[in-house]
């Protein structure tokens, strides 16, 4: 049996082309924190552990916001394979400084996302990456926060161990829904 299908298109192939990549970005962001907590763990640093496994839920929150707002513009959400991610890190500082580089990666793709949405005067998707916008913002800072806080203990165990106990700490809130 076949089923009548409206179309209710409401945004451009082009934008939904982008955003189905950016969506696949992001599942690839929660491999990388899923391999880095997995390496934390094996380290001895539970705590390092935790915090990247809480960002691996924060990621797929991501992919959840970006999945539903394609549907919901009537497009068909497109997976693609994801990459392998590293699985060796030479240190804990390595670890941030990495993650800095990542979210720096993924807030550049926000911005040309944002970019394409304003020049396809797309106000539904631009209006829905704002969120986007003040969330890589969050996620930069915490990682700088973190790298300086390393850097600050250098080598020091008694510093690790702190801090290791202070990501240890850190809980999954799950974001309020967009209206």
């Amino acid at each position: 049996m076949y089923f009548l299908y409206m179309e209710k298109k409401m945004i451009s192939k082009k934008m939904a082309s982008a955003l189905n990549a950016h969506l696949n970005f992001e599942f690839y962001s929660s491999y990388i924190y899923v391999s880095m907590a997995s390496h934390a763990h094996h380290i001895g640093l539970k705590g390092f552990a935790n915090w990247f496994n809480v960002q691996v839920q924060e990621e797929l929150v991501h992919v959840q916001r970006i999945y539903n707002y394609i549907l919901n513009q009537g497009e068909k959400v497109v997976l693609d394979a994801i990459e392998k991610p590293r699985n060796k890190f030479d240190s804990p500082l390595a670890l941030f400084e990495i993650t800095l580089e990542h979210e720096r990666q993924v807030t550049a793709r926000i911005n040309k996302l944002a970019g394409l949405a304003r020049k396809e005067n797309d106000h539904a998707t631009s209006t829905m990456l704002q969120w986007f916008v003040t969330e890589q913002v969050e996620e930069e800072s915490a990682a700088v926060d973190i790298i300086q806080q390393l850097k600050l203990v250098g080598n020091s165990g008694n510093g690790l161990f702190l801090i290791d106990k202070e990501l240890g700490a850190r809980t999954f809130v799950p974001p309020t829904p967009p209206n």
